[in-house]
């Protein structure tokens, strides 16, 4: 029988050791190289069972909208903003020894930015 005539078969493994390939490597540390190669596989055939383990714990995507089945608004209740917006802005400009704070009115924000774009040139 000569070489070209033998047909290559792929090795089946079994779901039982690919999930104790697949918690190997989640331990901290583990190289999925070595793994793999300590298993006699390839460690590409490794980063496939691992992907393929994150995505059957994924939840179900979503039904896509159609006429059947439209998308529905939910309404949420949101809490208020915890941080505090500031009432003014604070620039503070240095040019070697000499520092200048400038603080302006918030609602002057547009002339703030033609100020110190002046002062800038």
């Amino acid at each position: 029988m000569n070489e070209d005539s033998k047909v290559r078969r792929r090795r089946k493994y079994d779901d039982k050791f690919k999930q104790q390939v697949v918690a190997e490597c989640d331990q901290p540390g583990a190289s999925i190289a070595s793994i793999a190669l300590s298993h006699g596989i390839n460690a590409n055939l490794v980063h496939t069972w691992r992907r393929e383990s994150r995505q059957a714990s994924e939840p179900p995507a979503p039904p896509p909208a159609t006429p059947q089945n439209p998308p529905t608004f939910i309404p949420l209740a949101l809490a208020p903003n915890p941080v505090s917006v500031a009432a003014d802005i604070r620039i503070e400009l240095r040019r070697g020894g000499t520092t200048v704070a400038v603080t302006w009115p918030l609602g002057a924000a547009a002339e703030c930015a033609t100020w110190l774009r002046e002062i800038l040139r």
